[in-house]
Formats: structure tokens, C-alpha cells, sequence
């Protein structure tokens, strides 16, 4: 149905398995991260698993045909005469199903017919918000995604014909101008930057302003700095209010500072990563980290070009790992801290990151932690070493080789 679209074959196998469901298919993900090609590599795989193009209704309401389609009655009206009456089982693939207000109820009646799959793609700030959960009566998913792995990065480098240069350069091009898809293609640094800002302006503009109230928008922008500048920090959020009021002179609110987090939040920018007391086995209150949808925005937000590698390379395990369906949280052990508890189905997995462990020194303080704690679930330790090391049954891996690989824990 679809040329030149590259298939993000984890989201693919993903969703499979609710092609022919009635539950709703709803995409998320930070604004750019490859949500609307990833829609129509679905169109193209039901046509490739056998499925008629004609039973395939495939709708972007963000592209000129469908500019003045915004109520109800006329999603309703381009849906049926597409769907025509030949008794076959449709699959309903609609992009920017925001632009139609109050799509909700149209949704659900095409859903409850029983021989309609529908998949939906929109603004976060909008499909994540506690309406949709009402007015969509709980029958629907959420498939995430995350801009490009480094993984996907090098493959898509590959499907445009671009040439790929060692690995570790690679990664850090990587580290610096980041995943969103849209960067591959283009070849100067400085068009990287660009297009990365321009997407974060954008998030702003679209998905959190013309959906939310910011009552004061320079002090929006300052806390989005923050929390962009300090990814990967440990944050309490009473000291960073404290910080605003006597640092920056801000009169801001408890409510409104946690507002703003949310709002970045919703808009995928930033994700909360909890602390877990692995001695009491208890979630700690207070304290958790935040890390950022892709490495590209903190460095189109900064003119400072020097990688930070410690925060970095955290982020990227983050993500990488988030995105094939790890839950995440710290590990804290007494005085020590375990960078990642990851957890699928039933399995458990510790994770600590660090640039590199080629002093004893650093050996000895990153194996620390992950050899105080006592049970037999696999421990990993990332770094960008390339000679790896063996120590007490931990498993060193270099980490830019393990997303190339595009391994699991």
C-alpha cells in the first residue's frame, strides 16, 4: 500500500496479536518518533499477511483531503463510503484522530459493530488524558513508542543507502543528534539541531499549549529547562520547588510545578523512573529520576557539545530497554545504588551503566552494588569498553555493541 516506509519490526510483533480484536489500537509516543509511518507499515503489513487493500480504510486527517474533516459526522461520512458493503471484515486506520472533536462515540459504535479492527494515532497531551479512558469505555490499548534504538538507528541508515561508519563513532553521532527517525536522513550536524529543536517546539506549540492551560509560559519554559538540563539526576521535588523560589526568584506553586512535570510527561519529552528499596522492598517516596524520550533534545537545547557520557548512556539503557517492554526502576542497597531493576513477565534483571571500568578503582565501585545484592536473577554491567571483563558471575557487556545487536536482557 505504502513505498519506502521502514517497519519498526518490534512495534509490528507488538501488535499483531490485536489485528482482528475489537479492543482499539491507540499509538503513543513523543511527537516525531515515527508514529504515522509506523500506521501505514501496519497497512502494509495486513496487505502483506493477505488481507485486500480494499478492506484496508486508511485515513490521515492531517493531509489536504482531510483538512476540513473536524466533526464526527464528517469522519463518519468519508468512513462509510470507504468501508462500502461488501461484508468484509475492515481494518480502520486513522492519523491525527484528534483534529475531530468528540471523535469518541463514533469510534466506539464503528468498534461494537464486531467486524471492525480500528487503530488510532494523535496528539499525547489529548489521547493519554483521563477522558479518553472514559469516553473510549476502557476498550483500548496503547501501543508506545520511542524514537529510533540504535539498533533501528543503523538499519534505517541502511534502508536509505547511507553509509555507516565503525561502531563507536556511530554511537556517538547517536548520543549527540539522537533517534528521531526524520535526523537519518539528513547529513549536516546542523540541520540535526535544527530539526530536533523545531520538533520540540512543536511539542510545545501542539501538544501542550493548544490542549492545556500554561498560565505563565516563561516559567513553563524554565521548568522544562530544568528538567531537560538534569535528566538522569536523582530529583526531589520539594528541594526543586525551593530551588525555583530562593535560586530563581520564581513565584511558583507546589501544584503548578508538579503541573508542568505532568504536562511533560504526557507529552512524552520526560519519564519518571521510580526508586526501589531493595532491603525493605518498598517503593521510595520523594526521590525518583527522570530521563528524556530521545538524547537528541537535551543537545539541541544546549550550545555546550561535550557528552556528558554518565547521564547518557543511563538514558539510552532507559529507553532501549522501555521500549521492548522492561517495567524500570533504581535499585537503592543501603548506601549504594544499582542503576536498573528490570522486570518482564515474571523475570527480574539488575543493570548497571557506566563509561568504563578500565581502573580498578571504577571495577571495584560498579561491580559493588550489583554484587551486594543476594538473589540469582542475571546482573549486568554496560559499558563502552572494548576488552570485557568476568567477575563473580556478572555479565559485562560493551553497550553499543548490545544495541547494535539489538539483544535482551
Amino acid at each position: 500500500m505504502f513505498d519506502n516506509i521502514y517497519a519498526r519490526e518490534y512495534y509490528l510483533n507488538k501488535i499483531r496479536g490485536f489485528y482482528r480484536d475489537d479492543m482499539i489500537k491507540v499509538i503513543t509516543g513523543v511527537r516525531r518518533c515515527g508514529k504515522s509511518s509506523f500506521i501505514k507499515s501496519v497497512a502494509n503489513d495486513l496487505e502483506a499477511s493477505g488481507v485486500s487493500s480494499e478492506n484496508i480504510i486508511y485515513i490521515d486527517l492531517d493531509s489536504k483531503p482531510y483538512l476540513k474533516v473536524t466533526t464526527p459526522d464528517a469522519l463518519e461520512k468519508i468512513i462509510d463510503e470507504k468501508i462500502g458493503n461488501n461484508g468484509e471484515y475492515k481494518y480502520l486506520l486513522i492519523d491525527e484522530i484528534q483534529n475531530v472533536a468528540g471523535f469518541e462515540p463514533l469510534i466506539n459504535a464503528y468498534r461494537n459493530e464486531g467486524n471492525i479492527s480500528v487503530f488510532l494515532t494523535g496528539s499525547n497531551s489529548y489521547l493519554l488524558s483521563g477522558e479518553l479512558t472514559t469516553k473510549l469505555t476502557g476498550r483500548y490499548i496503547e501501543i508506545e513508542m520511542f524514537p529510533l534504538n540504535f539498533f533501528e538507528y543503523l538499519e534505517l541508515k541502511k534502508f536509505f543507502g547511507k553509509s555507516i561508519l565503525d561502531t563507536s563513532e556511530e554511537f556517538n553521532l547517536f548520543i549527540r543528534y539522537g533517534g528521531f527517525p526524520k535526523t537519518v536522513e539528513y547529513d549536516s550536524p546542523e540541520d540535526k539541531e535544527l530539526y530536533v529543536r523545531d520538533v520540540i517546539e512543536q511539542i510545545i506549540v501542539k501538544d501542550i499549549r493548544k490542549h492545556k492551560k500554561v498560565r505563565n509560559l516563561s516559567v513553563f519554559d524554565r521548568v522544562m529547562t530544568y528538567m531537560i538540563n538534569n535528566y538522569g539526576a536523582t530529583v526531589n521535588l520539594t528541594n526543586m520547588l525551593n530551588y525555583f523560589r530562593n535560586e530563581e526568584k520564581l513565584n511558583i506553586t507546589q501544584e503548578t510545578l508538579y503541573g508542568y512535570i505532568k504536562l511533560l510527561e504526557n507529552a512524552k519529552i520526560i519519564y519518571k523512573c521510580p526508586r526501589f528499596d531493595l532491603k525493605s522492598r518498598k517503593s521510595l517516596k520523594g526521590e525518583q529520576k527522570y530521563y528524556l524520550a530521545d538524547p537528541g533534545i537535551y543537545f539541541s537545547n544546549n550550545s555546550d557539545a561535550r557528552i556528558n557520557y554518565g547521564p547518557a548512556l543511563e538514558n539510552l539503557v532507559f529507553t532501549y530497554l522501555k521500549a521492548k517492554g522492561y517495567s524500570l526502576s533504581i535499585g537503592k542497597i543501603g548506601k549504594l545504588e544499582c542503576d536498573f531493576i528490570a522486570r518482564k513477565n515474571n523475570d527480574y534483571f539488575y543493570a548497571q551503566v557506566a563509561v568504563t571500568i578500565a581502573e580498578r578503582s571504577a571495577e571495584d565501585r560498579e561491580y559493588a552494588s550489583l554484587e551486594k545484592i543476594k538473589d540469582n536473577y542475571p546482573k549486568y554491567l554496560f559499558t563502552l569498553d572494548p576488552m570485557l571483563q568476568r567477575r563473580n558471575g556478572i555479565i559485562h557487556k560493551n553497550l553499543a555493541d548490545f544495541m547494535k545487536n539489538n539483544e535482551n536482557l
